[in-house]
């Protein structure tokens, strides 16, 4: 049998299943959804977004979901600061 949490109400309530995990005697609501979203929608509403918004959201995604990029980010940072840079000229040759 599932342990149920009943709420103020006398119900039996998932906001009161996560009162009773966290200990909480206020109606706390959830702060993250589950839904299953096709990844062909994700594309789609991609594409329709302005070009400045896709890329920071395309580099947020990045940030979110690799080590690597945030470490070269940070690299490059350091590198800017300590004066270790190139002129557009030495990189590519005009």
């Amino acid at each position: 049998m599932v342990n149920e949490w009943i709420d103020s109400k006398g119900e039996s309530s998932p906001l009161g299943i996560i009162a009773k995990a966290t200990g909480k005697k206020e109606t706390v609501m959830p702060t993250a959804l589950r839904m299953e979203i096709d990844p062909q929608e994700i594309i789609e509403a991609v594409k329709k977004m302005k070009k400045h918004d896709r890329d920071d959201f395309i580099e947020d995604l990045l940030a979110a979901t690799s080590p690597e990029y945030l470490a070269s980010v940070r690299e490059a940072r350091a590198d800017y600061k300590a004066g270790r840079t190139a002129s557009h000229e030495d990189v590519f040759g005009q």
